[in-house]
């Protein structure tokens, strides 16, 4: 199992459209992608900027390649997802899941 990471960060006033955004939209898509197995979304909010981490589960690199293509440690964002952001990473990290929750 691969996770795959990216962190985006919006202005407060922007963090809950972003999370809807995430949650109504976007993730309910990649579930159509074969070998998609979940996420998670991570929030952090601050005083001048909301951290969000976005960890999609996949069961392998193939799976991945699937979603994003072959350049698949760049991230995917969305056009109206670009809106909202205040800036983002460039790179889509990739792990090997060794251990679970049960």
């Amino acid at each position: 199992m691969i996770a795959r990471v990216w962190r985006g960060w919006t202005t407060p006033e922007n963090a809950d459209a972003y999370e809807e955004l995430l949650r109504e939209y976007i993730l309910p898509g990649i579930h159509r992608v074969t070998g998609f197995h979940g996420a998670y979304v991570l929030r952090q909010d601050g005083e001048s900027e909301t951290a969000f981490v976005v960890m999609t589960l996949f069961e392998s690199l193939e799976a991945v390649r699937g979603f994003a293509g072959d350049t698949y440690t760049t991230p995917v964002i969305e056009p109206e997802a670009r809106v909202l952001l205040s800036r983002f990473e460039e790179v889509a990290n990739h792990y090997e899941i060794k251990v679970s929750p049960d």
